[in-house]
């Protein structure tokens, strides 16, 4: 399922702290990261707004594309349902703010054991869930034991995505695709200390646990509500699911308002550093246009994917624009099994005839960089010597003739009606690369389709396509999060299957320490760059905008941002 972040599709991830975002501000300084600030006069006192605090208002309202698919995000896969769940969940490990870089959570430290099969981690004291229930060891091993135990509905690709694609099975499947979990059980010890076994060694587990999908819940809230889903029934729909979710997060559920808003508390017992505002409220606004100007008219003090065209018009206005560090790839995929491009002498002129820099100038935000390879820079594997294809036309025209194809023909796949943080518009990067390939003497069929519902059944679902536009935003500091999704085995994306690539892959993924990853993984980088299934564009800079006093926000390149840290000037 490459292509598109299933966190950027309803978008992704991650947090960090000694006590949650107990440092935050502090790494906002140190980072050199822009305080962010909003007035908003209007009639925005979403109900239940708290009273000021004197320096400034008690309600923090965010502009998010699209309602959450649930409340529980063991059965999400979007980032607007991580937008709101994590400010009411935590997991075991985190991030630090800003960065992809692990750090404590509900967990203080944790050790490994030398074969990487089991993991024990030492809690957090004295935490409970906003019902008054422990954090502790009994808790965890119940939330490990409820994601093995799904049956069902509750299995689906659509519910269980991350569980699906990190722990690889379940107790009993009902899915006979399924093979042997990964997860081999877990023990509540004696000293208060929980240990996690593992069937097989898992280098990303521990950044794979940064997913909201593996918060812990208080479970037995969880099944006096419905929300493990019974007799078939959908457990996104559950009472617990829509109205009853329970954390340890520093905001609590209030009210949803479907197709309208979400609303939270501050959760006055937190443990860690307590939320300045009363009220947190994510407001649904899906066209992009529309949320801008709810932002210009002090409707919302913030929000998500600005259009890079709208950047300029909201600094000259004194709004804030903070761009998310990148954690992204932009790609023009090449389908091998189109016949002509199954020749590597093809696709290598293919990557000679793009001119990346320029499509970066033309076409993506400010401040974005070209990519070498399939993963950003800031993960680990990256590969600073890897194969690389300079832009040269004439070399381009070289190697077609070589290969027999001066008068090369083919399909150019791309989507139309979507914005992602990697393909901000996707027709303007299509117009800029065609360009390109048009000089080089290769010419193109655009082949145009919506997003949904066909695009991705297009490129993915068939093998009736040429090049095409894709991307991918990372869920945590992984390879195996981007090259192992994309080149993990064969796909109609892709067209080809290269048993040593494959095996590769499949072996990085059981290495058990991160000198042995980022040495296999540099490899394999540069194995799939002399290969080129693909050419790597860029990785994009998304940007987020608040109005002049909103202080306290800090951006993630995996889209984990926990809002206690937030304050909102008096208008």
């Amino acid at each position: 399922m490459s292509v598109q972040s299933p966190t950027e599709n309803h978008p992704p991830r991650d947090p960090a702290h000694p006590t949650r975002r107990a440092f935050t501000v502090a790494a906002v300084a140190s980072a050199g990261l822009a305080t962010l600030s909003a007035c908003a006069q209007s009639e925005r006192d979403p109900e239940g707004g708290g009273e000021s605090s004197g320096s400034g208002r008690d309600t923090f309202v965010f502009g998010g594309s699209a309602d959450p698919d649930s409340l529980d995000p063991v059965f999400a896969s979007d980032g607007e349902t991580f937008r709101v769940t994590r400010q009411i969940f935590e997991g075991l490990v985190s991030t630090k703010p800003g960065t992809t870089e692990l750090a404590p959570s509900l967990a203080t430290k944790w050790e490994t054991s030398e074969d990487g099969l089991s993991y024990t981690f030492t809690l957090q004291e004295g935490v409970t869930f906003s019902n008054g229930k422990p954090i502790d060891a009994a808790a965890v091993v119940a939330n490990f034991e409820r994601w093995y135990n799904l049956r069902g509905l509750a299995q689906g690709e659509d519910l269980a995505y991350y569980y699906r694609s990190i722990f690889r099975g379940f107790k009993t499947n009902d899915d006979p695709a399924l093979g042997t979990s990964l997860y081999a059980g877990s023990t509540a010890n004696p000293d208060g200390t929980v240990t996690v076994n593992l069937t097989a060694p898992f280098a990303g587990f521990l950044a794979s646990l940064t997913l909201p999908a593996f918060s812990m819940q208080e479970t037995g809230a969880v099944e006096a509500a419905g929300g493990n889903g019974v007799d078939g029934a959908d457990p996104r729909q559950s009472e617990y699911a829509t109205s009853g979710p329970v954390g340890t997060g520093p905001f609590t559920f209030a009210s949803w308002e479907r197709g309208q808003q979400v609303t939270l508390k501050r959760n006055d017992d937190y443990w860690g550093e307590k939320a300045k505002v009363a009220t947190a409220v994510v407001r649904v606004i899906g066209d992009g246009t529309a949320r801008r100007q709810a932002l210009q008219n002090g409707d919302i003090d913030g929000y998500d994917l600005v259009a890079p065209a709208d950047v300029q018009t909201l600094e000259s206005a004194d709004f804030q624009v903070q761009n998310r560090p990148a954690f992204n790839i932009l790609y023009l995929g090449i389908n091998q099994a189109y016949p002509p491009l199954g020749d590597l002498k093809v696709r290598q002129a293919i990557a000679h005839a793009i001119d990346k820099d320029a499509v970066i100038k033309n076409a993506l935000p400010e401040g974005t960089k070209a990519a070498t390879q399939f993963t950003p820079d800031n993960v680990i594997g990256w590969n600073e010597g890897v194969t690389t294809y300079e832009y040269d036309v004439a070399k381009a025209k070289q190697l077609l003739a070589e290969a027999g194809q001066a008068n090369l023909t083919i399909p150019f796949n791309y989507p139309t009606g979507v914005s992602r943080p990697y393909m901000p518009n996707p027709e303007t990067i299509y117009s800029a690369i065609n360009q390109q390939l048009t000089a080089a003497g290769i010419t193109t069929t655009p082949v145009a389709e919506q997003w949904t519902p066909n695009y991705l059944g297009t490129v993915q679902g068939g093998t009736n396509h040429g090049i095409h536009l894709l991307g991918w935003t990372g869920d945590y500091n992984d390879p195996d999060n981007f090259i192992g999704v994309f080149f993990g085995a064969a796909t109609n994306e892709w067209g080809f299957s290269d048993a040593g690539l494959f095996e590769a892959l499949a072996s990085a993924r059981t290495v058990t320490t991160e000198a042995e990853q980022e040495s296999a993984y540099q490899d394999i980088n540069e194995q799939i760059m002399t290969l080129l299934p693909g050419i790597p564009i860029a990785s994009p800079v998304p940007s987020l905008a608040f109005a002049p006093g909103v202080e306290g926000y800090v951006a993630s390149p995996v889209q984990d941002e926990v809002w206690n840290t937030v304050t909102v000037a008096d208008a």
